[in-house]
């Protein structure tokens, strides 16, 4: 598991989503675009869901448990990044929920 600390929190993500998580991130950040992220929380850890501000403004660190870097999936980055475009905001979706979301959404497929 890694983590995401920004606003003097950390918050926990395991390290794939989170490899994937800080590309989409780095490239809206990169545009200067501030957006919401949101992700639910498992019933284990209280359950419930995190929507959080990300913005130039706001420090933001990535730290990761394991010693090899995740290989990254370009289709998960295409679909997070084309959520992130919707009115929710980027949203931590899975890699499989990705998969089903750029299903749903024909243009992804282009």
């Amino acid at each position: 598991m890694g983590y995401m600390l920004h606003g003097g929190r950390e918050y926990e993500f395991e390290d794939r989503t989170l490899a994937h998580l800080k590309t989409v991130i780095g490239m809206k950040l990169s545009k200067r675009e501030g957006f919401f992220l949101s992700w639910s929380v498992d019933a284990s850890r209280g359950s419930g869901r995190h929507e959080i501000w990300i913005s130039e403004h706001a420090p933001i660190a990535f730290r990761f448990n394991g010693g090899k870097a995740p290989q990254i999936n370009p289709a998960w980055i295409k679909a997070l990044l084309a959520v992130s475009y919707t009115p929710r905001g980027l949203v931590a979706l899975s890699e499989t929920e990705a998969t089903k979301w750029a299903q749903r959404n024909p243009l992804l497929a282009a």
